[in-house]
């Protein structure tokens, strides 16, 4: 390769010809050897409006009441009720409050004596793609077992929130709803 020549991985956002694209989450840049990590994109057709390029407006409508199916929802009021007989405190709504906004993504930061948790969202208004990092850095024998269910739940749970959080930006569907 010439000096001149970038480097497939080179370049911020990877749209030179013969490049592939760059990936960076704030999430991983927080959390850079995590216990878990997954990375779950999904398209975002065009709508009835146009949809906001702010990646804070996507966190914040992703982790909504509004967003979370009724099957979510009823998860959730169920990790409330027995994270206790492990010794993991219960979730405030401010857990999902965004902490930072650098470029395109959101990062919402969590931190408890069983994890540490990042989630990094981030909307490419010009591939219109909706993208969730999450990482956790898992603490204790606590963090361990509250992960089991919560491993196998994830995808499920953020590809449903991340579909109706499309609907309510692309649509207008409803109001949102904070926690």
């Amino acid at each position: 390769m010439h000096p001149e020549q970038e480097s497939p991985s080179a370049g911020a956002d990877g749209a030179g010809e013969g490049t592939l694209p760059v990936f960076r989450s704030l999430a991983l840049d927080s959390i850079p050897a995590p216990d878990f990590a997954d990375v779950i994109v999904l398209p975002v057709p065009a709508g009835q409006r146009e949809c906001p390029n702010e990646p804070q407006i996507w966190a914040e409508t992703l982790f909504s009441v509004s967003s979370m199916p009724e099957w979510v929802t009823a998860l959730m009021g169920l990790r409330q009720a027995v994270v206790g007989l492990i010794g993991v405190s219960r979730a405030t709504p401010a857990v999902f409050a965004v902490s930072e906004v650098r470029g395109e993504e959101a990062l919402i930061s969590a931190d408890d004596r069983h994890l540490d948790f990042r989630c990094g969202v981030a909307y490419d208004a010009r591939a219109r793609l909706l993208r969730v990092t999450t990482t956790v850095r898992l603490k204790g024998w606590r963090g361990r077992l509250y992960f089991v269910p919560v491993r196998l739940l994830h995808p499920l749970v953020v590809r449903a929130m991340m579909a109706r959080a499309i609907r309510h930006l692309t649509l207008g569907t409803s109001k949102l709803t904070r926690n």
